[in-house]
């Protein structure tokens, strides 16, 4: 089989395609989105713009591959923080806005949308809804942000594809793609919204902004 290179996978290990990130052992090598930090930080920027913050609806798909390693992965950094997360299965378009309302009726203090194709499609609806609920919500990708989302917080792709063409250039000069090591990231970005905190009366302390790295007005 020809080599693959991944510019991102949210879990090569848990997907089948490698046996590790230090030795893939067979035609797959590349790059991971698996970043155990980012729910620490999403929780921990949520934390500085919602006082007391108490419970955090998450929005997911278990059948998204890699969702139950985020999942595990943001269960530990809540218990740090003393956090409670309600997950909330969205598994399709007309979920989402059943997810919200169950978000609301449990007295969420905010929401964290996790990497998920179903609501990335619908993502001017995601923000739409927050809004309309009055809930501060922090994604993973800057597109939400741009269709009207509050903040997000993730992995900067730009930077895993222009990584990944590195691969390409070793593995065409003879390396084996059993032989290089899968790389997780290294880069990531805050995107903030100043209109969608306006529409829902919240104010984004100066800390944060000064860790942005876009500020939306």
């Amino acid at each position: 089989m020809p080599p693959i290179v991944m510019a991102f996978d949210s879990d090569p290990i848990g997907n089948g395609f490698i046996a590790s990130l230090a030795r893939p052992g067979g035609n797959i090598t590349g790059l991971s989105t698996l970043a155990p930090e980012i729910s620490g930080k999403q929780l921990e920027l949520l934390q500085e713009i919602v006082p007391r913050l108490a419970r955090v609806a998450v929005l997911g798909n278990t059948a998204i591959p890699g969702n139950a390693q985020v999942v595990k992965e943001m269960e530990t950094a809540a218990q740090a923080v003393r956090v409670h997360l309600q997950y909330l299965d969205v598994p399709g378009p007309t979920d989402m806005e059943t997810a919200f309302r169950e978000a609301s009726q449990a007295r969420a203090d905010a929401v964290l949308v996790l990497n998920n194709p179903v609501i990335t499609a619908q993502r001017t609806q995601a923000a739409d809804l927050a809004v309309k609920s009055r809930l501060p919500a922090v994604y993973v990708a800057r597109e939400f942000v741009e269709a009207g989302g509050l903040m997000s917080y993730g992995v900067n792709m730009p930077d895993l594809f222009r990584r990944a063409a590195s691969y390409v250039d070793k593995i065409l000069k003879g390396a084996k793609p059993a032989d290089l090591p899968v790389e997780q990231p290294m880069q990531f970005e805050l995107v903030i919204n100043l209109k969608a905190a306006k529409a829902i009366g919240l104010m984004i302390p100066p800390t944060v902004l000064f860790q942005a790295t876009e500020v939306l007005q």
